[in-house]
């Protein structure tokens, strides 16, 4: 009845805004038309592709969010996942030391955290128009961008590849005529040293060139210590290490060391043919992530308490002799990504209202991280993990586009892909059977591929039947298979005999194939040259397959999931008011979700147990139930005068469950479908105050709120502890940039996290928590100041 009664109240207040909206554009209308273009300031333009074709922003029936170079750079944003503070019901984080270099991403509850490629990301993400196939590798820096559009709910029929819950697509500054360039430089907090260049070359009449290069480097914020030299003498008999400083500090994890560049080649010879190929690589190589202990159980700790400190940890990444272990030995603290990809982009002209696009790419990477599954340095309840992960995708998109008359747009497409990859896994587990009982240690190799594929024919057809109206409808068909192979040795490669029937699943197979029918139906208005409302229907899906991570055979074969479904309803109105100086957007949604896949926390009823009794650990994915979410987004944007820039955002996402599946009944860590706050907003204001010959100078000051956010349960021997939180948090950032008269010099101030608040990242490490006692999650950075120097040429 509470959650009746809110969205009621919410709804009527949306419909409130939309005709105060609706009735704000008719009284602005005739005022419009009656003012000078060069009278007054206007909100900023951005010219979006998420239908296939160049439209306004204003005039596209989709809830987008785009964002152009030059707010990013004022925003003091320089990677993927800081777009989402401004954005609506948007949630991308970066992720710790058990997902390696991987993002987690969400978009109005929809998405997916796990870096496996075996498991389909639920956000789509796009550079240049080629889908990026997974979360691992996916916090890309922002270089040389020419825009960012978020898209927000399902976008089967209007990307290459079906995206349940939305898609993120980068667009890079194109080759163009002209030689010119760029080179900034920043020197910050903790030696941050940041450098970019861009160059861009006319080759001939029509062919063109342009290379980005960026290179960051930045010392971590939490100090990982040595827990015998910080206690000496502590009951546990941990000792120092003798190449310990007298600091006590090993390492410092959370630090930054990315280097990217990336090369495009234009030909453009006229209006009717267009191709450029790019080519573009990435090297990181850094400490893991700036994890901290989160949660303890002194039960199972030894009585001991692990916490270190607000930026410490005591994780050692240590093993001790045992089982397999011949020696004692650390695992990598240390995460390396190194990838590569070629793509081709050829648009062909066939006449006045025709024309064709091929898109062909080829992505290759591979990642090699190390865990410290418990973050503790107490060898006793340890387990560790050395993980090795290669990945190759190839694409082929083509589309044709045409017109028929002024009443019509239609674009029709095909899209294949092929992907493999082969996750090598070194497995320590020493904290499922009792302390001290060597031969029960549960310690395996794993190194498995999944094959997967997916062929989709779709087409979209726009059709005007007034100048005011126009109707949109998408279908899309996708066929799709993954084969699964899963090879479990010991450390040298012979058979692995164990109690547990890990050994077992050596040599398993396991298959999936589906299909699946999307569409989507819009209808949109303009009441006038100010005011756009529409409403849509659209379906989206991600693929079902089978549990990755499989401990045992019955998890390999009884962990098969489906697809999970969705039906959305949105309706929405963008308006451009007072002669364009205020931009008012604003949507409200119901989604209809189904066979949510989710993981579960206790495998015992995939192993043939009883809920709550199995004994093999669990890291499975299950379809959990059906569910429902809705909400509201708004967004503002204001120029009232000459310099000043005002934007601003509000979303709230509600939900429930219809149904839990059988199979999750009782293992599942959250309440309800819905892991992502249910408040977001930003707010972000800047003045352009002109000195004359001197330049101008810039001030800008941005906030984001993010609401209290579920972080699950704790298990303990099979018993769900109450639901836990990270709590509300309130950021600040602020910029100051001087340029030159001439606009080609600026030197930029910048603070992040101004009032240094001290909070954790959405996503808890805490799979191993029932076992061992302890959680862990990543802290987010404290205050940090930087100075950047861009010149232009």
């Amino acid at each position: 009845m509470a959650i009746a009664t809110r969205t009621a109240s919410i709804v009527r207040l949306f419909g409130a805004a939309s005709t105060a909206a609706l009735a704000l554009g008719a009284t602005t209308s005739a005022f419009a038309q009656e003012a000078q273009a060069d009278q007054a300031p206007t909100t900023n333009e951005i010219v979006v592709t998420a239908q296939f074709r160049e439209q306004r922003l204003q005039d596209t029936p989709l809830s987008i969010t785009a964002v152009d170079a030059a707010l990013l750079a004022s925003r003091n944003q320089t990677d993927i996942s800081q777009i989402a503070a401004q954005a609506p019901n948007v949630q991308l984080t970066q992720m710790g030391g058990a997902f390696g270099s991987s993002m987690a991403a969400y978009i109005r509850g929809i998405g997916q955290y796990d870096f496996n490629p075996a498991y389909e990301p639920g956000v789509g993400i796009y550079i240049d128009d080629v889908y990026f196939a997974t979360l691992t590798g996916s916090v890309m820096d922002l270089l040389d961008l020419d825009r960012v559009e978020v898209l927000r709910g399902p976008q089967g029929t209007l990307t290459g590849r079906n995206s349940i819950g939305g898609a993120i697509k980068l667009f890079s500054a194109k080759p163009s005529a002209g030689n010119s360039g760029t080179v900034e430089a920043t020197y910050g907090s903790r030696n941050r040293v940041d450098m970019r260049a861009t160059a861009n070359f006319e080759l001939t009449e029509n062919l063109f060139a342009r290379i980005s290069g960026v290179y960051k480097r930045q010392e971590g914020y939490v100090d990982q210590v040595d827990f015998g030299c910080a206690n000496p003498g502590n009951p546990l008999g941990i000792g120092g290490i003798a190449s310990t400083g007298a600091d006590c500090v090993v390492d410092k994890l959370g630090e930054k060391n990315y280097s990217g560049i990336r090369g495009s080649l234009r030909y453009n010879p006229n209006d009717n043919v267009d191709w450029i190929v790019t080519g573009d690589y990435t090297y990181e190589n850094r400490t893991n992530a700036a994890g901290v202990i989160g949660a303890t159980n002194p039960a199972l700790t030894g009585g001991v308490d692990f916490s270190c400190g607000r930026f410490c940890t005591y994780a050692s990444f240590y093993m001790p002799a045992g089982g397999q272990a011949t020696q004692a030995y650390y695992a990598p603290n240390t995460t390396k990504f190194e990838g590569w990809g070629v793509s081709s982009n050829l648009t062909v002209g066939l006449g006045d209202n025709l024309n064709v696009q091929a898109i062909t790419a080829y992505r290759k990477y591979n990642q090699v991280f190390g865990t410290d599954d418990d973050y503790t340095p107490y060898s006793l309840i340890a387990g560790a993990g050395i993980n090795d992960l290669d990945f190759k995708f190839f694409s082929q998109e083509l589309r044709l586009n045409g017109q028929i008359g002024d009443t019509i747009d239609w674009t029709v497409g095909g899209f294949y892909n092929s992907q493999t990859s082969v996750y090598f896994t070194r497995q320590d587990i020493r904290y499922i059977v009792p302390i001290g009982v060597p031969s029960l240690f549960l310690q395996f190799q794993g190194n498995d591929p999944v094959r997967a594929n997916s062929k989709a024919a779709f087409g979209t057809v726009i059709f005007h039947p007034t100048e005011a109206m126009t109707v949109t409808g998408g279908i899309r068909y996708t066929k799709e298979h993954k084969d699964y192979t899963f090879v479990r040795t010991q450390w040298d490669g012979g058979t692995l005999n164990d109690i547990f029937g890990v050994g077992a699943l050596n040599g398993t197979v396991a298959n999936y194939d589906g299909d699946k029918v999307d569409w989507r139906l819009s209808v949109d208005y303009r009441f006038s040259p100010e005011v756009l409302a529409y409403a849509t229907v659209s379906t989206g899906f991600k693929g079902g397959g089978v549990t990755a991570r499989p401990f045992t055979k019955t998890q390999a074969v009884n962990g098969t999931f489906d697809p999970e479904t969705l039906r959305a309803y949105e309706v929405g109105l963008k308006t451009d008011l007072f002669d364009r100086k205020v931009r008012l957007n604003l949507s409200a949604f119901y989604n209809d979700y189904k066979n949510i896949q989710l993981p579960i926390g206790d495998c015992s009823v995939l192993d043939g147990f009883a809920p709550g009794t199995g004994p093999f650990p669990c890291a499975a994915i299950q379809n959990a139930g059906d569910g429902e979410m809705y909400g509201l987004e708004a967004e503002f944007a204001a120029s009232p005068i000459t310099g000043l820039d005002i934007d601003a955002s509000l979303s709230w996402i509600d939900g429930k469950w219809k149904r839990i599946d059988a199979a999750a009944q009782g293992a599942l860590r959250i309440e309800d479908p819905i892991t992502t706050p249910a408040w977001r907003a930003s707010f972000g204001i800047q003045y352009k105050a002109d000195l004359g010959s001197s330049g101008s100078i810039t001030p800008r000051f941005d906030l984001s709120y993010t609401g209290k956010q579920t972080i699950g349960r704790l298990i303990t021997a099979g018993v769900f502890s109450p639901l836990q939180y990270n709590p509300s948090i309130t950021l600040g950032n602020a910029r100051v940039t001087w340029r030159n008269a001439d606009e080609d010099l600026a030197v930029s101030l910048e603070v992040q996290n101004v009032f240094n608040k001290y909070y954790f990242l959405p996503l808890r490490f805490q799979a191993v928590y029932s076992f061992v006692g302890t959680s862990y999650s990543n802290v987010g950075r404290p205050r940090e100041w930087g100075v950047t120097v861009r010149k232009t040429f």
